[in-house]
């Protein structure tokens, strides 16, 4: 099995799509926002061309009004994985989110929840914001502060949460790096600072000229303003304030490039941490058969 990992705009579906057509495989999304059905644009979610022929699995499978559930995707990347082994093929996860790659990948339980204290921190979420209760998040455990987006209020409550019942910080509860299957080959992109950010930029400006502001628009009458996860995402999130009238477009624009950076800031440090990636530049001219040499 292979995963390929890094911050978003590495070039890592590219990478994915390069290495099934090599190695009779297909690809599994492990990017938590291109499981939702219409967030295509602000997601880079490949075109059909783009994928080249490869099957790719767990796209295109919630609508925006449905809350991620990482446990739910840890079943159905299982199921996924399964099906392609049968086939005699090999699975090709990919994505940059990070808890939804080591729940594919490794020995995982998930804590169990309390209704009570669910319903009682997600009242305050509603009443304050998510500002306070991440920087509560801080005090009890700065390494899953460091971990989540101030702006990612469903996560957070989550993580406090889990440390209110099991007295425990939230990232004690992650396990060692453990994979669940054999023959695991982890291969992360890495991409220069000032590089990545002019690559971002790039990305964002592409995606308001390809029609981000219009996609968000038709979402919003799908219920994505009132989705705890779709509705949160990077772009989306901006986009929805701007038709809201609270900022200009430059301004959601100008944020959106803002927050990418820094959730790719966070990428790196979250796969840096897993010592089982093997690290290639994203440039190189050889890529893909360094990638296959580490396979």
């Amino acid at each position: 099995m292979i995963s390929v990992v890094g911050p978003t705009a590495a070039g890592k579906s590219d990478l994915a799509v390069d290495l099934a057509l090599r190695l009779d495989g297909e690809a599994v999304n492990a990017d938590s926002m291109q499981f939702y059905r219409g967030m295509d644009i602000g997601t880079a979610k490949l075109a059909p061309a783009e994928m080249r022929g490869v099957p790719h699995h767990l796209i295109d499978i919630w609508d925006v009004s449905v809350t991620a559930s990482v446990a739910e995707f840890q079943a159905l990347s299982a199921a996924a994985f399964a099906e392609i082994r049968d086939r005699g093929r090999v699975p090709v996860l990919v994505g940059g989110s990070g808890l939804y790659v080591r729940a594919a990948l490794d020995h995982m339980e998930f804590p169990g929840t309390d209704p009570a204290v669910r319903a009682r921190l997600e009242a305050e979420l509603a009443e304050t914001g998510s500002g306070p209760l991440h920087e509560r998040l801080r005090g009890l455990d700065p390494a899953a502060a460091e971990a989540i987006l101030p702006s990612n209020g469903r996560r957070i409550v989550r993580a406090l949460e889990v440390i209110e019942i099991s007295g425990r910080p939230f990232t004690a509860t992650l396990p060692e790096h453990r994979y669940r299957y054999d023959r695991v080959v982890q291969i992360g992109l890495t991409v220069p600072r000032p590089e990545l950010d002019e690559r971002i930029a790039l990305r964002v400006e592409r995606m308001w000229e390809a029609g981000l502001v219009d996609e968000v628009r038709a979402l919003e009458k799908a219920g994505l303003r009132d989705g705890l996860t779709a509705g949160r995402a990077l772009g989306y999130a901006q986009v929805l304030r701007f038709l809201a009238g609270e900022w200009t477009e430059e301004q959601a624009k100008e944020e959106t490039v803002r927050l990418t950076r820094r959730f790719a800031r966070r990428q790196e440090s979250w796969f840096r941490r897993d010592p089982r990636v093997r690290w290639l530049p994203y440039d190189a001219p050889d890529l893909l058969e360094r990638a296959l040499a580490l396979v």
